[in-house]
């Protein structure tokens, strides 16, 4: 969950775009996505990938900052993706599917500032 003042600053930042120096690396984590599924044709191949591709970039992120705040920290800095295509032939569709592993980051000065608070509230 956000704290205050933080609601603007990203949380997911892609392989060379690092988080802020001061976070400190918690542990290493895996999340899974996939793109919406488009028809399976070949027909407007290029296109059609690069719309499954923009769509799975989106639910990434989306599942990200999601985990990032399930797991009670502040950044994830993705370091590999791995991307591939899916199909079901039975129903002649086709879609992206990813793996993305990260580092999942705390901020230790937010983390301090809110306990400084907690603590001195009860004296």
């Amino acid at each position: 969950m956000p704290t205050p003042g933080t609601a603007d600053v990203k949380a997911v930042y892609w392989h060379r775009d690092l988080p802020p120096i001061g976070a400190e690396a918690v542990e290493e984590h895996v999340i899974e996505a996939t793109s919406a599924h488009v028809p399976g044709t070949l027909a407007h191949r290029d296109e059609l990938w690069e719309r499954c591709y923009q769509d799975l970039m989106t639910e990434a992120s989306r599942r990200l900052e999601q985990e990032v705040r399930r797991l009670s920290g502040r950044y994830a800095h993705v370091l590999s993706e791995v991307v591939g295509s899916r199909r079901n032939d039975a129903l002649n569709e086709a879609w992206l599917h990813g793996r993305f592993t990260y580092v999942l980051y705390s901020d230790p000065k937010n983390m301090r500032a809110t306990h400084g608070r907690c603590n001195t509230a009860g004296s």
